[in-house]
């Protein structure tokens, strides 16, 4: 069994109530998601984030390919972090914990995701060459996007890694 995992910090220089704001809004995931990717929630997040929420998406992983994704928020405390796990959908595991404090420019986000493939060795061989390569592309929008609304801190580095654990 292969465990990867996703780190990714970023620094804005907003106030830790307006990060919460944006990130506890379900409907702004469609904000932060590449348009390629077809991103569409089906029910859900008609309401503000809570604890045993259950969202389902319409996701295209890759052209021509289809999925839905359903979540569920399994863990909320409120302004400093959430965990969202998938109860069906593309990946074997996914475990992604969402963290946010004030920092002196602003706010830091973390994520962190750990998650796993389906398929055994043939979702490995995927891995390096399809799965890793998406994850950092949607990461990098996510990261312009934010700043685009947000804006950026001069001097800050912003951090993204994938691995094996």
């Amino acid at each position: 069994m292969q465990l990867y995992q996703l780190k990714s910090k970023q620094v804005f220089p907003i106030s830790k109530k307006e990060a919460w704001d944006f990130l506890s809004d379900p409907k702004n995931l469609a904000v932060i998601t590449p348009k390629h990717m077809g991103f569409h929630i089906l029910t859900g997040a008609d309401r503000p984030m809570f604890q045993g929420q259950i969202i389902q998406y319409i996701v295209k992983p890759f052209p021509f390919v289809s999925t839905k994704w359903v979540t569920e928020i399994s863990h909320v405390k409120e302004g400093e972090y959430f965990v969202d796990e998938q109860r069906f959908g593309p990946y074997s595991l996914w475990h992604h914990k969402h963290f946010i404090k004030e920092v002196a420019e602003g706010v830091e986000m973390e994520d962190v995701i750990d998650y796993k493939l389906p398929f055994g060795f043939l979702g490995q061989l995927t891995h390096p060459i399809l799965v890793k390569k998406q994850l950092q592309k949607i990461f990098q929008f996510r990261e312009n996007k934010l700043a685009e609304l947000f804006g950026t801190v001069d001097g800050k580095e912003n951090y993204l890694s994938i691995r094996k654990i």
